[in-house]
């Protein structure tokens, strides 16, 4: 489990996406979260959005952050995707530390999601 594997996570979970423009929370651990994010909102909805993972090591410096946690300094957003490419969901960590992250995470956590994804076979709600 990746909350307790990585002492500088924080917050790890999935928002699903629920249809063509919103995210809403789903499994997570940690502090509390967003319960719906727009995907014109945020850096998990900029990777809804855009299908690209997003690596930010200092989300003061991220002007389209949602600050559900204010302890929050570094976030990780990983695009779940189907074998076609749909969006299935999100998977966000945080940390509570500058620079928390770098590409090693990234090319990890993308397999994470790709695992995910697999293990979704097609059963989680899409737009």
């Amino acid at each position: 489990e990746l909350f307790h594997a990585f002492e500088h996570f924080v917050w790890v979970g999935f928002y699903r996406a629920v249809d063509a423009t919103t995210l809403k929370i789903g499994p997570y651990q940690g502090t509390h979260g967003c319960m719906t994010i727009p995907f014109d909102k945020g850096v998990c909805g900029a990777c809804a959005r855009t299908r690209q993972l997003q690596l930010v090591n200092d989300i003061s410096q991220a002007p389209h952050h949602i600050a559900c946690c204010s302890t929050t300094q570094s976030e990780l957003v990983v695009p779940v995707l189907d074998a076609q490419g749909a969006l299935i969901a999100v998977l966000d960590i945080d940390s509570n530390h500058l620079n928390a992250f770098d590409e090693s995470d990234a090319r990890f956590l993308e397999q994470v999601a790709g695992l995910c994804a697999q293990a979704d076979g097609g059963h989680a709600a899409r737009p």
